[in-house]
């Protein structure tokens, strides 16, 4: 009887000092408040709460602001644990902006194993060092200065004949009918890959795998993560198929970005291999699509509900039009740097839209930061949201006010505006975003009027955020409301 009080004393201390020890991690200075939840599960159910509002997470802001309902306020910077991961939340302008600017000496880009296994273990966000910067210039002679600048006719005739066919429809649902048109004009010209003449439907793979992407990371049968792993194996196994046929069958002359890829694999000493490789068109196949439909379905809800942004933003681009020899010629590459209300537009809507709402990293050392230290090994979050929504910093921070943007000498990135992340990390295909956000702002607002349908919510989530069902219906303008 004694041995076994003993035995169940001793395993109580030891669960006592377990728990002791999760919830006051051991630290060589002063961690930031907050709290690492349950042992093992951390805060992980509250992290993947969806939040129905435009503002931030809910996640943060009680961790962040105090409130009549809530009296636990950390302040801008919080120590929690997610997916057994002890992780230091920053909603601090001066410690994101740190984070981004000291990659590779402080911190390293770093995500959870359930990202990793979702996008794949050679994801170029979880390569470092001259790897990554070896698949940067890769991306970049297709959506570099040049690329772009080649890109742009297709990227407006695309729009016009996608908005020429929803044109006929009764209604169209935007977020859905948008991705499918960027998801083919980018499957062209990453892969040359045309739905129509293929026998697999590579986007339906994408579909699944969005539809469980931020979801519980349970890998069962019949779970949304678990259709997400098989989007995503069905869509790598196309693109391995299509890899190995066009190794097979070389072109004679480079067409796509996979010829190019291809190139880089056979040359002697490379240091590409197909898995980086096939992770790589992976990951860009997902973000250029994705990222962009939902900037422009809620670009196109903020025209629906303010006429004098609207209206302004289609005087500037009446204006291209009347200053042409010829009206029905297509954009030039002056015409769109000239489009400045435009980006004041598009910068508006990046900064309402947090599309990615946490960015990670991990600390390579113990690092100071006002009077706390994050130590090595933790990961860093950064919550932008936090940052756009920021008072203190933008007046009516919730109100979509592209003015607000006029004589701002940001174009990309800053202390204050991280849409597009920061750093040398900085999103590679930014600029190929705002190109086709531009080219078909063009055409919508010159040719047609429309209205709405169905008004659709606003789903967001820790990753993304879904503008589910809101629908249009499209009218083109007869020839003198063109011209103005």
């Amino acid at each position: 009887m004694w041995a076994l009080f003993i035995w169940v004393s001793l395993l109580l201390i030891s669960i006592t000092h377990w728990v002791y020890t999760w919830r006051n991690p051991k630290c060589r200075g002063k961690l930031p408040p907050g709290s690492m939840g349950f042992p093992l599960l951390g805060e992980t159910i509250q992290f993947f709460k969806p939040n129905q509002t435009s503002d931030i997470p809910p996640f943060v802001k009680e961790r962040v602001l105090k409130t009549l309902v809530n009296t636990c306020r950390y302040g801008s910077i919080f120590k929690t644990n997610l997916v057994g991961r002890p992780v230091i939340v920053s909603t601090d302008a001066d410690l994101s902006y740190f984070v981004f600017q000291q990659e590779g000496r402080c911190f390293q880009s770093w995500y959870p194993d359930t990202f990793t296994n979702i996008f794949g273990r050679n994801n170029v966000g979880s390569l470092h060092g001259f790897m990554y910067k070896y698949l940067k210039s890769m991306v970049l002679t297709l959506f570099g200065h040049d690329g772009l600048k080649k890109m742009l006719p297709q990227v407006e005739i695309t729009a016009s004949k996608r908005l020429e066919l929803w044109s006929n429809q009764d209604s169209v649902e935007l977020k859905d009918a948008t991705a499918g048109m960027i998801f083919d004009l980018t499957a062209k010209k990453l892969i040359s890959h045309e739905p129509d003449k293929s026998s697999e439907n590579l986007r339906a793979n994408f579909v699944a795998f969005i539809q469980g992407l931020i979801s519980f990371p349970f890998d069962i049968p019949g779970t949304a993560y678990h259709k997400c792993l098989q989007g995503r194996e069905k869509a790598m196994k196309m693109l391995k198929s299509m890899l190995h046929e066009r190794r097979k069958n070389p072109r004679k002359t480079p067409s796509d970005f996979f010829d190019y890829v291809i190139e880089e694999i056979q040359k002697e000493g490379t240091i590409l291999t197909e898995d980086i490789a096939l992770d790589l068109m992976f990951v860009l196949l997902f973000a250029s699509f994705e990222t962009t439909s939902l900037a422009l379905t809620l670009a196109i809800k903020f025209l629906t509900d303010d006429s004098a942004v609207l209206k302004r933003l289609t005087e500037e681009h009446e204006t291209i039009l009347r200053n042409r020899e010829d009206a029905d010629s297509g954009l030039t590459w002056e015409e769109y740097k000239s489009m400045t209300y435009t980006f004041q537009f598009i910068n508006e809507t990046a900064r309402l839209a947090n599309i990615v709402p946490a960015i990670f990293r991990k600390a390579l050392r113990d690092i100071k930061f006002k009077d706390y230290t994050i130590p090595a090994g933790w990961a860093v979050m950064v919550c932008p949201p936090a940052v756009h929504l920021n008072p203190e910093k933008y007046k009516d921070p919730l109100v979509f006010n592209p003015s607000r943007w006029e004589g701002s000498k940001v174009t990309n990135a800053s202390k204050h505006f991280m849409a597009f992340g920061g750093g040398m990390r900085f999103c590679v295909g930014t600029d190929f975003t705002k190109l086709q956000m531009a080219a078909f702002l063009h055409t919508l607002v010159t040719k047609y009027r429309w209205e709405e349908i169905k008004g659709g919510d606003i789903l967001r989530t820790p990753g993304l955020q879904f503008p589910n069902g809101y629908h249009i219906r499209l009218h083109k303008k007869e020839t003198r409301e063109c011209l103005g």
